[in-house]
């Protein structure tokens, strides 16, 4: 199942602010022999900046690939604390996440932000995984789709078609991060037609065929394999599961 109409499904870890070398470098030992033979799948792990350079020397030789959590959109200037897309190519990175729901609630990113970073993602060449996802209120007010089209209009109208093929976007509800409370599948899934969609609408359906769309919200070795029946959903950004080489090894080989 490494190819979904013509989609090849991808698994991102998003380590947020957690592993030092000695326990990033150790995962890595322990997590490459666990998914020896899954090269069908495109699997992206993403650490703290300090450690991008030490997770690519662990990963070298591997087929699994390093993201970063978060980009700058200039290439350099006066932003302290900032990185940009230019150093995350320096260090290895061939994706980036953008807009992650963490990043808009806690240090206040916009959606012009979110733009910008989106548009910087991809003029260096970095695979972007755009977040998109409702509170759990804009939820029960029925808003769920107002606020994701909100967040995607973010998407760069001008963009080529093979740049927009190459994008992810990653479904999360707020309400599902790191509460242990999951979306329904079925729920899931209702709302990755509809960004297919959508992308389809912005950008013709060819080009929507061709986009990766993932679920991330508490997914876990035990629920992941009922995300990826759904018709619409590639894969899965990871949170707090993908903290143990086991249980992220696991849901790559649901």
């Amino acid at each position: 199942m490494g190819d979904v109409r013509g989609r090849r499904v991808i698994l991102a870890a998003n380590w947020k602010m957690n592993q030092v070398t000695a326990e990033a470098i150790g995962f890595i030992s322990d997590f490459l022999p666990r998914v020896q033979g899954r090269e069908d799948r495109e699997v992206v792990i993403c650490p703290s900046f300090p450690y991008l350079r030490a997770v690519k020397e662990a990963l070298e030789g591997s087929w699994v690939k390093l993201g970063a959590q978060n980009l700058h959109w200039a290439e350099k200037g006066a932003f302290t604390g900032e990185v940009s897309p230019l150093m995350l190519k320096d260090a290895g990175c061939q994706h980036v996440i953008v807009g992650h729901s963490e990043r808009r609630q806690h240090f206040a990113e916009t959606d012009e932000m979110v733009n910008q970073k989106l548009k910087a993602a991809v003029a260096h060449d970095l695979l972007p995984i755009l977040c998109v996802g409702e509170t759990l209120a804009e939820r029960e007010t029925g808003r769920t789709e107002e606020v994701v089209l909100r967040q995607m209009n973010g998407t760069p109208k001008s963009s080529p078609p093979a740049a927009v093929t190459k994008l992810v976007i990653a479904y999360e509800p707020v309400w599902a991060i790191g509460t242990g409370r999951s979306a329904q599948p079925a729920d899931a899934q209702m709302v990755a037609a509809w960004l297919r969609r959508t992308v389809g609408e912005l950008f013709g359906v060819p080009v929507a065929e061709r986009v990766r769309i993932q679920y991330g919200g508490s997914v876990t070795a035990m629920n992941i394999g009922s995300f990826m029946r759904e018709a619409d959903i590639d894969g899965a950004l990871v949170g707090g599961a993908s903290l143990s080489p086991e249980t992220f090894a696991a849901i790559v080989n649901f």
